[in-house]
């Protein structure tokens, strides 16, 4: 099928950043919000990022006007009515998002394919609060989502080969690498992940070294572009937090049990980067 309409849920970090992706590769893209303040706030989000693009030399003036042109924003589902892709980014939270999907259901197009950004959650379940299982599947993008080159796609034991292809040929279009998973927990990178970033919080926790020599280590010895703790606070601690539990929920593996640690700083508020506080301090 081709796709020319895209919406996106939720216009916060990862839903602005999606956004503004699908606009640049040429897309009609309807971002959604819950209200004018957050929209407003996720859309002028993305003009800022379009401007810093602008300022470096990736773009020119003229390509930011046409891809904010090519960006409408609402506050009504209804308004996905002419969507042949919705890709929802709403928060981690399994009932909120089958109701989403439940809704979509009735206002997108019979042949509109439904799509969530969940890192951790079962996508099955969502599909089925759908009468088009087979049209649901998950496009996994990584903050922020501009920069980072990845997509997983998300295949549930009811998604039809056409509705793969259809996300694998989207996401290559992004100018993504794309990667295919099951629908498990995790999928494949924060299976991969998560236990790296909870051990690491293990090996502070028991003072095995300080933050910056554990981080300095993996950097150094093993050439990775972040250390383990600045990673977690990038992506957020009480989300590590969330996609660990979720995990371990699901596989009772103690690797993916957080550490009283991590479970404390979150309790603190401390979630890295986005607070200006977590395992450094930010600005």
């Amino acid at each position: 099928m081709e796709i020319k309409q895209v919406g996106v849920v939720g216009c916060g970090q990862m839903g602005g950043g999606i956004a503004q992706v699908c606009a640049q590769a040429g897309y009609r893209v309807t971002v959604s919000e819950i209200n004018e303040e957050l929209l407003n706030k996720g859309l002028s989000a993305i003009k800022s990022s379009l401007t810093k693009s602008v300022e470096k030399g990736r773009i020119t003036q003229q390509d930011k006007d046409s891809i904010l042109a090519r960006i409408k924003g609402t506050t009504n589902l209804k308004d996905f009515g002419n969507c042949d892709l919705v890709i929802e980014a709403a928060s981690e939270n399994l009932d909120l998002k089958k109701k989403i999907f439940a809704g979509l259901d009735k206002i997108c197009p019979k042949s509109a394919i439904l799509a969530t950004n969940t890192s951790c959650l079962s996508i099955i379940e969502m599909a089925m609060a759908t009468t088009r299982p087979d049209k649901v599947l998950g496009l996994h993008f990584f903050n922020p989502a501009p920069v980072m080159k990845l997509l997983e796609v998300v295949k549930t034991i009811a998604t039809s080969q056409e509705t793969l292809e259809a996300g694998r040929s989207f996401g290559q279009s992004l100018g993504k690498t794309v990667i295919v998973a099951q629908d498990a927990p995790g999928f494949v990178v924060n299976r991969l992940l998560v236990p790296q970033l909870l051990h690491a919080i293990r090996m502070l926790e028991a003072g095995v070294a300080t933050k910056e020599d554990i981080d300095t280590g993996v950097t150094t010895g093993l050439n990775h572009p972040l250390g383990p703790l600045s990673v977690a606070d990038l992506v957020g601690l009480d989300t590590l937090y969330f996609i660990a539990n979720s995990i371990y929920d699901e596989f009772k593996d103690p690797q993916f049990a957080p550490p009283i640690l991590l479970k404390n700083m979150v309790a603190a508020g401390w979630f890295g980067r986005k607070t200006g506080k977590g395992f450094y301090e930010y600005k």
